[in-house]
């Protein structure tokens, strides 16, 4: 049954229909008429009578009672986050890892749990365990209740605690607890691969205000510039399809080179694969580091420093050859941006040339533009020329004045639009400008997870509860990259800001009206909807009894 209106002439009234099914059509039947719409408004009829058939419906009693300002609320409680990560938390198995691993000791407290509140809490307000022991209090977090904050720190050490006793010939290979974590939610998704032999490999740093741990804070070349603090430098290796599968932490005066030897000694000897291809970029190059690879017999597809490298800038690019076109999306000679590549052997080394006509073109309108704005500048004098590094790249002295050096511009000309790769491998040209380029596309999903990353343990003094600490922006990272490819199976690419933002406001108000208590929920808005469909969460009812 439901309320509908019939207007006649210029009269309109409320009638009381239902509809039934006659010879196979449906038709409204009648079953009451309530009256002119304009009569019951003005005195109030209707006002009543939907007041009086409230009574027999809970959830417009309670609706209708909060609407009229009835002190209601008891608690409200932000549901959103601990609803769709939860789901995502136990699918992943992380849930029954952490479980599996501490059931040996007797904690008094629910150690997974506690991982999990700090966890959630990088997701959605990266900070210090301090500040997440005080924002759990305004979340729905299931077992978080009574938890505290000398509890969260205990368990960050648990995480970060050494397996066994540090090998002094080995100081980049400590194995601790979290290293038993990444291998244990590898090992439950390895099916899922036929191979895992392709790696991509990216650090960053992060600076403390404290002293950093016994050791792990030190000073070197910062990233964030803050070379007046120490910092720590950690490491995260991600598949061809961007999932996290491990991190690694070191001293903050550790070289991204030095690190990437005993990164792939664990991959073989931990998660037992067999083939690695070691895909990095221009800065992870250096002889030493490739004498490594090498001697391990490892596969490689490694950026050259074209401007640092003697070889690759006067033999590699100086040698004459026809380019392949390569079209990434298809072999469609219409597609957009082909990449162009060669091959060069100088002796026993292999190299491979990239040309991107549209870099090239960017390249060159850049450097003009530089080099025009560096006219006028000069023009004004050359005192503006000191601090600006882009102008100096193309200027020379003459005595005690600057003039352009078009020695230097045609030099640079040369790298438009170009890179060089090395490699070992038996791939094709072709296939390896696509693999390196896919390094790119990762490297893009890592900068976007940094910001869980960069939560600096400001309050941590000791090496395992920082390395517990980061270990959890790892588990964030893990977690968000779950639920982006979710969404994507489902063709959306929904902005990681408005996803936060729009389950942070998803909540739930108890009420207690007359005795009985009742649990109502916001409305689910923006993003939430298909967060739930992708994660195969349900959303709670807007009404139900307490």
């Amino acid at each position: 049954m439901f309320i509908r209106t019939q207007t006649n002439a210029d009269r309109t009234y409320l009638l009381l229909v239902e509809n039934e099914r006659v010879a196979g059509r449906v038709q409204q039947k009648i079953i009451a008429r309530l009256g002119r719409l304009d009569e019951l408004v003005r005195s109030g009829e209707l006002d009543r009578l939907l007041k009086s058939l409230g009574r027999f419906s809970e959830k417009y009693a309670v609706l209708g009672a909060h609407a009229q300002g009835a002190t209601l609320n008891t608690r409200t409680r932000i549901v959103g986050p601990a609803l769709i990560f939860e789901r995502l938390w136990q699918e992943l198995g992380i849930e029954e890892v952490i479980n599996e691993l501490a059931h040996t000791r007797r904690f008094a407290f629910a150690l997974e749990r506690a991982v999990w509140v700090t966890v959630l809490h990088r997701l959605f307000s990266p900070g210090s365990d301090r500040a997440a022991e005080k924002w759990k209090a305004d979340y729905a977090i299931a077992g978080a209740e009574e938890l505290e904050l000398h509890q969260l720190y205990r368990t960050m050490g648990w995480l970060g605690e050494p397996l066994e006793a540090q090998a002094s010939n080995q100081p980049l290979a400590l194995r601790t607890r979290k290293d038993l974590i990444e291998e244990a939610l590898f090992a439950r998704r390895r099916d899922l691969f036929t191979q895992l032999d392709l790696v991509f490999f990216d650090t960053t740093s992060i600076y403390f205000e404290g002293e950093g741990g016994e050791s792990l804070g030190e000073h070197g070349h910062s990233k964030d510039h803050r070379p007046d603090l120490k910092q720590m430098v950690v490491g995260v290796v991600l598949d061809d399809l961007g999932r996290p599968l491990m991190s690694q932490m070191w001293p903050g005066n550790t070289a991204d080179v030095t690190s990437l030897v005993p990164v792939v000694d664990r991959l073989r000897a931990h998660f037992h694969v067999n083939e690695v291809c070691i895909v990095a970029d221009r800065g992870m190059i250096s002889a030493a580091t490739i004498e490594q690879i090498k001697a391990r017999g490892w596969r490689y597809i490694l950026g050259v420093r074209m401007r640092r490298s003697n070889e690759a800038n006067q033999e590699v690019l100086a040698r004459a050859g026809r380019y392949e076109e390569v079209y990434p999306k298809s072999e469609n000679p219409k597609a957009p941006s082909p990449l162009k590549v060669k091959e060069v052997w100088v002796e026993d080394r292999r190299y491979v040339v990239c040309v991107n006509e549209d870099q090239a073109t960017k390249d060159r309108y850049d450097r003009e533009a530089i080099v025009s704005a560096l006219q006028e500048a000069l023009k004004r004098g050359d005192k503006q020329l000191i601090g600006n590094r882009g102008y100096r790249k193309y200027v020379k002295s003459s005595g005690e004045r600057f003039q352009i050096d078009q020695g230097k511009i045609e030099a640079e000309a040369r790298f438009d639009g170009k890179w060089v790769l090395t490699t070992n491998t038996e791939l094709t040209a072709r296939q390896i400008a696509l693999k390196y380029k896919q390094l790119w596309e990762v490297e893009e999903i890592f900068r976007t997870m940094k910001s869980q990353l960069a939560t600096r343990p400001i309050y941590h003094k000791s090496n395992d509860t920082i390395r517990g600490h980061v270990f959890c922006s790892f588990l964030a990272l893990l977690l968000r990259h779950e639920l982006q490819t979710r969404l994507e199976r489902h063709g959306w690419k929904l902005e990681w800001a408005h996803i936060i933002h729009d389950l942070d406001r998803l909540q739930e108000v108890e009420l207690e009206l007359d005795g009985k208590g009742y649990v109502l929920r916001t409305e689910a808005k923006g993003t939430v909807g298909k967060v739930s469909q992708a994660t195969g969460v349900a959303l709670p009812p807007t009404l139900r009894i307490r």
